[in-house]
Formats: structure tokens, C-alpha cells, sequence
């Protein structure tokens, strides 16, 4: 390690320390915040616990600081010696010939990341230096994946510990994929995630494979009293723990060597549909999975009909939010109505008696919803009369009902559709020599996220029956 890499990783230690120890001191002013505004005198017995543990993380990180500056210093002037015989091994006389003004001008400038969207559009770079770290030991791949690591550390350090493992060691055995490669793969084609980007985000917890949730399932009681000084209503409020697990998502592909060293954009195929695949197969969870996913969790509002009509299915929408309301009351809004694309275009297709059912892009006629011709995907498809946003999501099954041939809709409030995800979506490989003897070269892709839909009874509605068949156009 050189002397420039070893100042790095002690300003990455120092960044993790000083992080910890502001998350400290923000918790402390939360809780002392939070007794305020309640009116309390005193904290609670758990908060002068909670607050005593903050206090000596506060002191254990500012001592951990007042280290880490002098090994800092120490490091410094160390480059600085090195620097100094350095100049003098390069020391060179004047040749007494003028130099121009332009030469005497120093400058300052931002040293760019080691992979970036302006060098390295499609990941072609970052990929192939993967795969010949792994392959050839290429020193320059690996001092290249060396430097994007550092650089990682000190943007997302508080992130990678768990998943990157230690990034400067030859093994490389969980790599950080740039930011901006997740960014571009996540909007490419296949089902991908329209559901998911509505939902309302999280932060995953840093360790743990569950997520508690307390739900108060007994309330307090007001009622009045019957006489002066007579017993007030007293109701002890309870709670019950709701938990949700984290959940992993995974792919691998295996790679021959002719493919990666004979081939061209062979990784840039291969990882960005591992990135379409984990995007489909997470919001296919929260979706479809029994038990926990909305198809199970949802309060139906059955559809009977054999020649249904959009004037006739538009009740029930109605109906779904009446009992998202119901269930919520104020805490959340009934918001969007998730439902396949054939059922979106189908709504498209009917007429009133004198004009469409949907209004369509640019045309200023009279309509019982609105089409915002967003492509797949991208956002809210349209709105509906009632309000709510429409999505398109194609992970939506349309095998149910006795025919196996219906599809569902949902009437839900994002705001109590939790999804916890990794801050900044790490998403992370793994290049490995598994299949050595076939000349292969293992690639792997895996991220974790937890979600509920759960924290109250019937907050999530659906339409269903037969009045959802497959449509006729």
C-alpha cells in the first residue's frame, strides 16, 4: 500500500468515526426533542438508558477522532518526507531558457472517479476489469478496482462493510457495481419495478434479518363521566409486535473465458439483465408472495359481471377506497390503483354514449378519466375520476378465479406500502473462478430488502371476479 492509499483509508476511518459519532448526538437531540414537545419533566427510564449508551458513543468516537487525526498527521508528513527526496532524486538545473507566463500558472482541479458515466457509459471498463483481475491478475484491472473501492468507501463507507468484506485485499469478494450502472439498467425493459417505485422507501437496517414493527392493537379509552369525581374510563393501551424478514434476491451466470476474452459486450449483456431480473423479482414479491404480499394481505371487493363495462367496474374502485378510508381513517389516503396493462388499455377502449371513457393526450373532450401516456415503468399512467394514480405493473398474475383467467386490481395508500431497501441501492457482484476446470468465471448478483403492507387490518383493498376476465377489445 502506498503512502497516498494508506492516507486514504485513515480519512475513510476517520469519515466512519465522525459519522457515528453525529448519529449519536442526533439521536440524543431527538429524544431530548421528543420529551419536550410531549411536555414531559423527565425522560423515560428506557430513554436514560438509550441516552447514556449515545453519551459514551459520543466519548468513545471523539476520542476514536482525536487518534485517528494524529495517525492522520503522522501519515501526512510522512508523504510530505516522501514528496521532499522524491523532489530531490528529480532535481534539475535551469537551462536559463524563459518559460511562458502559461507555465508559471498553477491549477486546481477535481480528480475524476475512476469509472464514470462520461468515460464509461455502458460499464464496458468497470466489467472487464472484473473479469481480468479474476482471469489474468491484470495489476493495472486490479489497482483500477482497488481505487474505485477507496472511492467508495469514502462516499457509501457506512454501507459496504457488510457486502464489501475488505475491498484492498487480492480477493476482491464482493464489489461495489458504480452508482450510476445500477441507475441506468434499473429502467430497462422486462416487468422491472412499477410498484415498488411507489412504494413508501426505507432505509434498511444495517444488520438484522428482521424488521420490528410495533402496532398498538388496544387504545386508550374517553368516555364521559357519569357523575362529579366518579371513576373516568381508563383503558390500558397494548401492543403487539408485528415482524417482517429481510429478504434476499439473487442470480448468477457463469461466463466461459472464450466468451469474456474473445467476446464483445458480453458482461454489459449479462449484468444488465441480472439487473432487470432483480428488479422483476422484488416487486413479483411484494406483489405475489403468500402470506406477506398484497394479493394475500388485500380485502377483496368481488366484480361479477359477463359483459363488464369501465361504467360498471368504476364502483368498486370506489368501493375499495371507501374501505382503504375505513381502515386508515386520516392516517393514510386510498392514492393508487395498481393493474395490468391489459386491464389499463382495456379501460382505454371504452366509450360512454358520447365520448371515451379516458381522456386521451391532447384532446380536450369530455372523459371519466385521465390518460398521461407515460411509458412502462415510468411513473403514474394516468387518473382516475376518484383521484388515484394508475400503475401499470405486468407482475400482476392473470391466472386467478375459477377460469384461471382473471386478473386483479389494487386500491392501495403508498403510504402504508413500506419497502426497505439499502441506502443508495448497492447493488453488488462476485467474480470467481468456480468453474476453473471448464474455464469458466462465476458472476453474482444479490441485494436485500424487507417490506410490509401489514401494520393495519384491511388497509389494502383489491377487485376481483369474474367481471375482470380476460378483456375483449
Amino acid at each position: 500500500m502506498t503512502i497516498d492509499e494508506l492516507i486514504m483509508k485513515i480519512e475513510v476511518e476517520k469519515k466512519v468515526a465522525e459519522q457515528a459519532r453525529d448519529s449519536a448526538i442526533a439521536e440524543s437531540q431527538v429524544i431530548l426533542a421528543t420529551a419536550s414537545q410531549e411536555g414531559r419533566a423527565r425522560v423515560t427510564e428506557d430513554e436514560q438508558a438509550r441516552l447514556a449508551q449515545l453519551k459514551e458513543t459520543i466519548k468513545r468516537k471523539k476520542e476514536d477522532i482525536v487518534g485517528i487525526d494524529a495517525k492522520l498527521q503522522s501519515a501526512r508528513e510522512t508523504a510530505v518526507e516522501e514528496q521532499a527526496v522524491q523532489e530531490l532524486q528529480e532535481e534539475r538545473h535551469s537551462t536559463k531558457v524563459e518559460t511562458r507566463a502559461y507555465d508559471k500558472t498553477a491549477r486546481v482541479g477535481a480528480e475524476e472517479r475512476t469509472y464514470h458515466e462520461g468515460k464509461d457509459r455502458k460499464g464496458s471498463m468497470f466489467l472487464r476489469d472484473v473479469a481480468r483481475q479474476f482471469l489474468f491478475r491484470d495489476m493495472q484491472a486490479e489497482q483500477r478496482l482497488v481505487r474505485h473501492m477507496q472511492e467508495e468507501q469514502v462516499e457509501r463507507g457506512q454501507y459496504l462493510q457488510r457486502a464489501a468484506g475488505d475491498a484492498n485485499t487480492g480477493a476482491f469478494t464482493g464489489l461495489v457495481v458504480p452508482q450510476y450502472l445500477t441507475d441506468m439498467y434499473a429502467p430497462a425493459t422486462a416487468n422491472l419495478r412499477p410498484f415498488a417505485d411507489v412504494c413508501n422507501k426505507h432505509d434498511l437496517p444495517a444488520s438484522g434479518m428482521t424488521v420490528n414493527i410495533s402496532r398498538i392493537t388496544t387504545g386508550t379509552s374517553v368516555a364521559l363521566q357519569t357523575t362529579e369525581l366518579s371513576a373516568v374510563s381508563a383503558t390500558s393501551i397494548d401492543d403487539t409486535l408485528l415482524t417482517e424478514n429481510v429478504q434476499t434476491y439473487a442470480g448468477q451466470q457463469t461466463l466461459s473465458r472464450q466468451a469474456l476474452e474473445r467476446g464483445t459486450g458480453i458482461e454489459e449483456i449479462v449484468m444488465g439483465d441480472l439487473f432487470r431480473r432483480a428488479a422483476t423479482t422484488l416487486d413479483s414479491t411484494l406483489l405475489n408472495q403468500a402470506t406477506t404480499g398484497l394479493a394475500a394481505v388485500a380485502q377483496a371487493n368481488t366484480y361479477t359481471d359477463a359483459s363488464p363495462t369501465a361504467a360498471e367496474l368504476y364502483p368498486k374502485f370506489a368501493a375499495a377506497a371507501a374501505g382503504v378510508e375505513a381502515a386508515l381513517l386520516g392516517f393514510a389516503v386510498p392514492s393508487h390503483a395498481i393493474m395490468h396493462s391489459r386491464r389499463w388499455y382495456w379501460l382505454q377502449s371504452q366509450v360512454g354514449p358520447n365520448w371515451p371513457f379516458m381522456q386521451q393526450p391532447g384532446l380536450d373532450t369530455q372523459a371519466g378519466a385521465k390518460n398521461f401516456n407515460t411509458a412502462y415503468a415510468a411513473g403514474s399512467r394516468g387518473l382516475l375520476p376518484n383521484g388515484m394514480q394508475a400503475i401499470v405493473d405486468n407482475n400482476l398474475t392473470t391466472n386467478n378465479g375459477a377460469g384461471t383467467n382473471e386478473d386483479l386490481i389494487y386500491v392501495v395508500p403508498a403510504d402504508e406500502c413500506h419497502l426497505w431497501e439499502d441506502p443508495n441501492a448497492p447493488v453488488f457482484i462476485r467474480a470467481e473462478q468456480a468453474a476453473a476446470a471448464n474455464l469458466g468465471v462465476l458472476m453474482v448478483l444479490y441485494g436485500y430488502f424487507a417490506y410490509s403492507f401489514r401494520r393495519y387490518s384491511n388497509a389494502m383493498q383489491s377487485i376481483t371476479g369474474t367481471g375482470l376476465v380476460t378483456p375483449t377489445f
